[in-house]
């Protein structure tokens, strides 16, 4: 038996406090940019499974019931008691909650009470950037103003996070851009954009992330195909090589999240530098059945001390139960196999999960983990 008492989503989002009818529900399961097609449900999808499988156990209902049948016991509990329902069952006990994306969705406050955990803030650059240059009338102002709002964030939040790789690419130059570079930038991004306009701008995508390193704070970074929009060939860990190179030394670990499909090469990257780690996230709730695989494959690579366990979970609490679940299970199933063939002893698979589930997050991150993990 593999134990993970404690558990640490390392990267999530809050969850929506309004009722969701079936279309609204169903587009939490896909990662396309529309509706499923005419015919089809993202139900049927590895994710869409894993929520039949996990979810309406904690909600009295047998597993594997009609999504319709679902959703309507859902509507019965109401929202809020569906969300503390699922939450307590998924068995985190903290959440680093990235606060970074738009909608009626619960701060980490909310979604610790509901959970019964513990939660932290995770900021996210681009939208902070955004964020001082809507009260920022010069680029001198932007720029002074940005630099204290990251010194400030870093004061309050456990990590930073940012999304350079789906706004722009990864294949970023590694090194920080010269002052007269960044004005530059700044002058053409602040002269040329609407109030709430999006950092796309490679200058300042890398002036930022340089900026979150001085604070050493970790940063996290978005690779892989996470969700909608990024065009794979610029999303894969490999190119930031250069980024982790020149960051080496520095005191600010770098956390590669998402990963799938590329997730052996994130694994490779926390092998080749002491302060690159990854995160299983998505990767797992993706697969779904095949999560054990996914984590076996990880594990081929990455030391395991390297490794982070995280949900990725966005707008429902299923994502939560789901992430936690799938991770649990495909660890029990990867490690109780080695050890059942001989390869590993019971007391190393135990120490490891442990690692993978919190001990490493609470290293990472300066969280008081409790638990074997701790």
């Amino acid at each position: 038996m593999i134990e993970t008492p404690s558990l640490v989503d390392q990267y999530c989002h809050g969850v929506l406090r309004t009722e969701l009818g079936l279309g609204t529900f169903e587009a939490h399961l896909g990662r396309g940019e529309g509706p499923p097609a005419a015919g089809t449900t993202f139900f049927d999808t590895q994710t869409g499974f894993a929520v039949r499988r996990w979810c309406p156990p904690l909600l009295g209902l047998e597993p594997h019931c009609a999504p319709a049948h679902y959703l309507a016991r859902r509507r019965e509990l109401g929202v809020m008691e569906a969300g503390r329902r699922l939450l307590r069952g998924s068995g985190i006990t903290t959440f680093l909650v990235d606060t970074g994306l738009p909608g009626d969705l619960t701060g980490p406050g909310e979604l610790a009470r509901a959970a019964a955990a513990d939660a932290h803030e995770i900021v996210r650059l681009e939208l902070l950037a955004e964020q001082v240059a809507d009260t920022s009338g010069t680029v001198e102002s932007f720029l002074a103003n940005l630099a204290e709002s990251v010194h400030a964030a870093a004061a309050g939040a456990v990590a930073f996070t940012s999304v350079a790789g789906v706004r722009h690419g990864l294949a970023l130059a590694p090194q920080p851009p010269g002052p007269g570079e960044v004005r530059g930038a700044a002058g053409r991004w602040l002269a040329g954009r609407m109030v709430g306009g999006s950092l796309r701008d490679p200058v300042l995508l890398r002036h930022l992330l340089w900026i979150a390193v001085a604070s050493g704070r970790p940063l996290q970074l978005h690779a892989g195909l996470g969700g909608p929009g990024p065009r794979a060939a610029g999303t894969d860990p490999v190119l930031l090589t250069d980024f982790a190179r020149a960051t080496a030394g520095l005191g600010t670990d770098l956390v590669l999240l998402h990963g799938y499909p590329y997730h052996r090469h994130a694994a490779h990257l926390a092998g080749l530098f002491p302060h690159v780690y990854a995160d299983l996230g998505p990767a797992l709730a993706r697969t779904g059945a095949r999560a054990a695989a996914v984590l076996a494959e990880v594990l081929e690579l990455a030391p395991f001390g390297k490794l982070l366990f995280s949900s990725g979970a966005h707008g429902i609490p299923e994502l939560h139960v789901v992430g936690a679940r799938l991770f649990r299970d495909a660890l029990a199933r990867v490690l109780g196999g080695w050890v059942a063939e001989g390869a590993w002893c019971l007391g190393d698979a135990q120490r490891v999960a442990t690692m993978i589930a919190a001990g490493t997050a609470g290293r990472v991150y300066g969280l008081d983990v409790t638990g074997p993990g701790g």
